[in-house]
């Protein structure tokens, strides 16, 4: 089994997402818990891949048109620190 931990910024970012993008964040963690992100890289629609440049070391899926997920893997805790839910905006935040 994974643990999720969301920051404050993503949980700041899923209270203005609209509820298709919630309940396809539902079914993330779903899958995230059972299968870790192993199991999203099967799912071809969550789109999931890793980052380059700023955000190097992270990772980010699909959760509709306009919407990522931005996360970063923890293996050694077997932890998911999700950093940010955003409409493609993948400018830092401090």
């Amino acid at each position: 089994m994974w643990e999720i931990y969301e920051h404050r910024l993503a949980d700041k970012s899923l209270k203005k997402a609209p509820i298709e993008v919630l309940k396809r964040y539902e079914k993330w963690k779903d899958i995230v818990m059972i299968s870790g992100p192993s199991g999203l890289r099967r799912i071809k629609g969550f789109h999931d891949e890793g980052l380059k440049g700023k955000w190097r070391g992270h990772r980010s899926s699909r959760l509709g048109l306009g919407f990522r997920i931005i996360y970063r893997v923890k293996a050694k805790q077997i932890l998911i620190e999700v950093v940010d839910v955003t409409s493609h905006d993948y400018r830092r935040k401090k």
